[in-house]
């Protein structure tokens, strides 16, 4: 599970063995899994566990922040 970018205390994940379409896990005192490609064609958030809504947000803002970058990194881990 590497550990794709870090911004503050949250950690942005992309697991080795998981499934289209792409997405990531970020990791704060919860976990916030984010599709790169919504329904839009922009980051939206699809699942919370545990993050309260702030962190949740802020995760959102970096992921569409990096979405390009986490998107080529998702196509280097899953080709």
């Amino acid at each position: 599970m590497p550990t794709v970018l870090r911004e503050g205390n949250l950690r942005v994940v992309i697991y080795t063995d998981d499934h289209p379409p792409p997405h990531v896990h970020v990791f704060g005192d919860g976990e916030t899994r984010i599709a790169l490609l919504g329904q839009d064609g922009s980051a939206e958030v699809v699942r919370i566990v545990g993050a309260d809504r702030r962190e949740s947000r802020r995760a959102l803002y970096i992921v569409r922040e990096k979405r390009d970058y986490l998107l080529e990194r998702w196509r280097d881990i899953h080709g």
